[in-house]
């Protein structure tokens, strides 16, 4: 039996050995080997949905009829055109540039960095949501390196377990870049253990989920893997401030066949914008947002909305100097009449005093909270911190609520 903690942990170990022989830092190598990763994932689900769709292929004159991207689509599976199949890439020639490859202009490519580049081209045409987005600076890389990168994660261990695993070492591949590369702003890589509790209490099971502050995707993969068929039955938006992090996030979820409309860029900057206009419109929340914000423009967040308990307090330059108490505003905000939250919150926010205190007051008499949890140090990747999972429930009849509500006022406000 493969032991899947000892196959990450050399994967892992293989590459980034790789990474610290080249002059290449975290930033500029995270991106390219998720990448191969994600093309090794797209290879071995483009084979596994191939063996499905030719149990029942029609035949025409003996000849059994070809696969098309639409019998894949049908499937949540992305279509890869042989140029852009992991096994192809991996049995190229040592020499490229006596081979007369053409990549999908017609020009010709000298270097194996170009074909991965044109492969990740190909798939972008394949995908909407995948447009721009996948890298393409494999010619940073020497054609040595870039074939040793393809190589350790043709690893046949992988064929063995199975697709589903190849996704669990694209996550564990993105955690272990998290500890390099995350920054000090408050923004940290949610463990897998706390998203699947927010899934698992929440229960969704159609409608809209939005993140809004999606980072790397997590809440929507694990939404996913709880739903049955959840393209058909959910609706995925996001919005996250970090490029970077948009890009993680759509690889992430079409790695795991998942379609979803995410923005990022100062657009998508949630204290200034509902990029998606669903306020009042979401039957799901899922988040962990950036802990403590500060100079939050609060002319500019109080003009955006999504406030229905008023702004927390303002300091003399007129910003917000802590945004935990707009993040939980909006999270509230954006729900429907029977919409559920379910997100990671400081711990400081629990017994945090001034309007803070008013707004969570405001906040318990609904009878919307449904309960709290709070989570101890070191859950986090990059930090060591506690928090909390807040979850709201407006479909709590009103027994519940009146019952749930004065539980909590004991809870929270008598702090």
């Amino acid at each position: 039996m493969i032991n899947i903690r000892k196959l990450e942990t050399e994967l892992w170990e293989s590459a980034d050995l790789l990474r610290s022989g080249s002059k290449l830092t975290s930033n500029q190598y995270c991106m390219p080997v998720l990448g191969l990763i994600f093309l090794r994932y797209a290879y071995s689900r483009f084979k596994m949905v191939e063996a499905e769709i030719l149990k029942n292929r029609p035949s025409r004159g003996g000849r059994v009829m070809p696969v098309e991207a639409s019998d894949f689509a049908a499937k949540s599976a992305l279509f890869l055109p042989r140029e852009a199949q992991y096994e192809y890439l991996v049995n190229l020639p040592e020499n490229i540039a006596s081979a007369g490859l053409l990549n999908k202009d017609g020009h010709t490519m000298n270097s194996l960095g170009e074909v991965v580049n044109n492969a990740m081209q190909l798939i972008e045409e394949q995908s909407e949501q995948l447009t721009g987005v996948l890298p393409k600076s494999y010619t940073d890389f020497s054609d040595e390196l870039l074939a040793e990168l393809l190589r350790i994660f043709n690893n046949s261990a992988l064929d063995e377990v199975g697709g589903d695993i190849i996704g669990r070492i694209y996550e564990y591949f993105l955690n272990k870049f998290a500890k390099n590369i995350a920054s000090d702003d408050g923004v940290f890589f949610t463990p897998k253990s706390l998203v699947k509790m927010i899934v698992n209490i929440l229960e969704p099971k159609s409608g809209i989920l939005l993140d809004p502050a999606c980072g790397s995707g997590g809440m929507f993969v694990q939404t996913g893997d709880f739903v049955a068929n959840p393209n058909s039955s959910m609706t995925f938006y996001g919005q996250e401030k970090v490029e970077y992090n948009a890009q993680l996030c759509l690889m992430n979820i079409a790695v795991h066949g998942l379609t979803g409309v995410i923005k990022s860029g100062d657009e998508a900057n949630t204290f200034y914008h509902d990029a998606h206009n669903l306020n009042d419109c979401c039957d799901y929340i899922m988040a962990n947002p950036p802990f403590n914000v500060d100079k939050v423009k609060a002319e500019s967040c109080e003009s955006a909305g999504r406030l229905p308990f008023g702004m927390p307090a303002i300091n003399k330059n007129k910003e917000v100097g802590n945004a935990n108490y707009l993040w939980i505003s909006y999270f509230y905000s954006y729900l429907n009449e029977k919409g559920r939250a379910g997100f990671v919150m400081a711990s400081s926010a629990t017994d945090s005093q001034g309007k803070d205190k008013d707004i969570r007051e405001q906040l318990v008499k609904t009878g919307d909270v449904d309960v709290m949890i709070s989570v101890g140090n070191n859950f986090f990747y990059t930090k060591s911190l506690p928090c909390s999972l807040w979850f709201f429930d407006k479909a709590k009849s009103e027994k519940i609520k009146d019952k749930q509500m004065t539980n909590l006022v004991v809870l929270i406000l008598a702090q």
